[in-house]
């Protein structure tokens, strides 16, 4: 007898073959997950170790070009004083260079270069009732006159007229207030981190944030700062200044205070100061053979001793034109070889070229090359990378660095390799 062949006995046929096809990659699938499962927590333990930021260990090597000699002391009268090298910001000389102190009309050393940096010169401005009401000395500016703040810089830093400063402040700043924000975002910004502005004449001053002071040291930054202004300079240098309101009528005249700049040679001012807690200030430059020095005596005597700021920045500039000179600091080229752990590589080459530094330096200066080099490494580092450095250090701060690289390649544990080491033990 036939026997049929139904259509149900082939879809049963074929239903048994896609049955066990599936069975085959399930059951493959499944094997994949498992060893993914089993090999995950040892890849990322294994990673975790080896793939982080690179472990140097450093040595360190000093090397002591200069040991500091003993020097005269300096008399000065000034109760606050410093002699900084301009180029580098450098104290050269320090009395109480860190104390606080009024600063009286150095202040105007601000006030002048934020109008400078604000491209605002020609422009006009109306003097407020406010303005023309400050105390002497002040030019006798009139409420409701104009004057170009071109004009009214150089009446203010050569005959150190308050009013001016205070008509320069509300125009750049918008208030009294809003200038002085202003003055002292640029002072954190040099670094002036012990100064504090309140006016922008320097008279004194108090609020509840402190009084109206500033360093030695501070202000000698800013002058080393403000004398790299060529508008800057070219004012506290002018002997003498006309100038007239908007209208042609009022005429006013100024005329260098500053009796420095006829007492030495390659004087470049800058600006004298005095209030009755401040006592007689000055902060000066000087540019002797290529070097600039600034000074900043603060407190030097009170009246009827009008000239010991004078004779102090004048002790202070030769006792820098005296003991300092340009020295050259060369230091040679190094290179050495580093053990390297964790890695395929064992060992690795780093190279220091040889390099110079020119800067003010005397005998009273302790001069040192100090050398962070590698003496291992564990983890992956590619050519170029950083991995040690040297400093050239003048009395324990650092003046000039330079940066110790990579010169071979180092073999990093990544995913790849990591797998590679797994896998050879459990999959022979």
């Amino acid at each position: 007898m036939k026997k049929e062949n139904t259509g149900k006995n082939i879809y049963e046929l074929d239903n048994g073959k896609t049955c066990h096809r599936w069975y085959a990659v399930r059951e493959a699938v499944i094997g994949v997950v498992l060893m993914a499962a089993f090999l995950i927590p040892f890849l990322s333990c294994y990673l975790r170790e080896t793939s982080e930021i690179p472990v140097i260990s450093l040595v360190s090597e000093n090397q002591l070009l200069n040991e500091a000699k003993p020097v005269s002391e300096v008399a000065l009268y000034a109760r606050g004083a410093v002699l900084m090298d301009a180029a580098t910001g450098r104290v050269l000389y320090g009395k109480n260079e860190n104390a606080v102190m009024p600063m009286a009309s150095t202040t105007k050393i601000m006030t002048c270069i934020l109008a400078l940096e604000s491209g605002r010169l020609d422009e006009l401005t109306q003097v407020s009732a406010y303005a023309a009401a400050q105390p002497k000395v002040h030019a006798g500016l009139r409420s409701g006159e104009q004057y170009y703040i071109r004009d009214l810089l150089y009446s203010m830093m050569l005959e150190s007229h308050n009013d001016a400063a205070v008509v320069i402040a509300e125009h750049i700043g918008g208030s009294v207030e809003g200038f002085a924000d202003l003055m002292n975002r640029k002072a954190a910004e040099l670094g002036m981190n012990q100064t504090y502005f309140i006016t922008p004449n320097g008279l004194d001053a108090e609020d509840e944030n402190g009084i109206h002071a500033t360093t030695a040291r501070d202000l000698a930054v800013l002058c080393a700062y403000a004398i790299k202004n060529d508008t800057f300079c070219e004012i506290v240098q002018t002997p003498s200044y006309q100038y007239y309101d908007a209208e042609g009528i009022h005429r006013i005249s100024a005329n260098n205070k500053d009796a420095f700049l006829h007492q030495m040679n390659g004087a470049l001012g800058i600006k004298t100061g005095f209030t009755g807690q401040a006592g007689f200030c000055f902060a000066g430059a000087l540019e002797d053979r290529g070097r600039v020095y600034v000074s900043v005596v603060l407190a030097a005597g009170w009246p009827p001793h009008k000239n010991y700021k004078w004779i102090d920045t004048s002790v202070l500039m030769h006792y820098g034109m005296e003991h300092f000179e340009s020295r050259e600091i060369s230091v040679p080229s190094i290179q050495g070889v580093s053990c390297v752990t964790g890695g395929s590589v064992l060992k690795t080459a780093w190279v220091l070229p040889a390099d110079s530094m020119t800067m003010l330096l005397g005998d009273c200066d302790t001069i040192e090359i100090v050398t962070l080099y590698p003496e291992e490494i564990h983890g992956g580092i590619v050519p170029g990378e950083q991995i040690g450095l040297r400093r050239v250090m003048v009395n324990g701060e650092c003046y000039g660095m330079q940066r110790l690289w990579q010169k071979e390649n180092v073999e990093e544990k990544n995913f790849r390799y990591c797998a590679d080491q797994i896998l050879d033990q459990f999959l022979p």
